[in-house]
């Protein structure tokens, strides 16, 4: 069992140092915890973020798909210059030369949205990598900026799109399921 998402509840010290953290999960995971009481384990704690709605992706998918045809373009390309459009889903990272390659091949391979573009360091031996995410791992919010976009790219073409109140419902419906997963847990 893993990716589980709880609530911090407690830290203290310990007299040699170190420190318990006591994370509150609503998954009965005592069988994990027999599995690896006595072990090391990698923690990784970060703030959880919801994911955004299929019905979401099938909406911007489905304007992408209409802007595509308007431009006589592959979707796919129309998809890629949405992501490098957005704000907040990307990195610069700064990586030695003889990396970028590899960087950057490793990236990509993770799926269509997933891009890096590589521009020079200040840093003599380095280059600086820009790592763009690709949607699939965007939470609610991120969704939203990305379908805002697509949504004033189809209407600077003329193509017809949700109305604002619809866009809104659809943002509404995610945040409906997302308050029923949080009561859930």
């Amino acid at each position: 069992m893993s990716g589980m998402t709880g609530r911090l509840r407690d830290l203290t010290r310990n007299l040699d140092g170190s420190w318990n953290l006591t994370v509150t999960v609503g998954q009965d995971c005592r069988e994990l915890f027999d599995e690896l009481k006595d072990a090391d384990v990698d923690v990784d704690v970060k703030k959880h973020r919801h994911r955004r709605s299929l019905d979401a992706n099938a909406y911007c998918w489905a304007l992408i798909s209409k802007i595509a045809a308007r431009l006589s373009v592959d979707k796919v390309e129309v998809y890629r210059e949405a992501v490098r459009a957005i704000g907040g889903v990307s990195e610069i990272v700064c990586v030695k030369d003889e990396a970028v390659k590899w960087l950057c091949r490793m990236w990509d391979l993770r799926g269509i949205g997933w891009q890096s573009e590589v521009l020079p360091s200040k840093i003599p031996g380095c280059t600086n990598v820009i790592l763009h995410s690709g949607s699939s791992a965007y939470d609610s919010a991120q969704m939203s900026l990305l379908i805002d976009h697509v949504v004033q790219d189809a209407r600077s073409l003329g193509i017809e799109t949700l109305t604002p109140g619809e866009l809104e419902a659809l943002k509404e419906q995610w945040k409906a399921y997302c308050s029923g997963k949080k009561n859930a847990s």
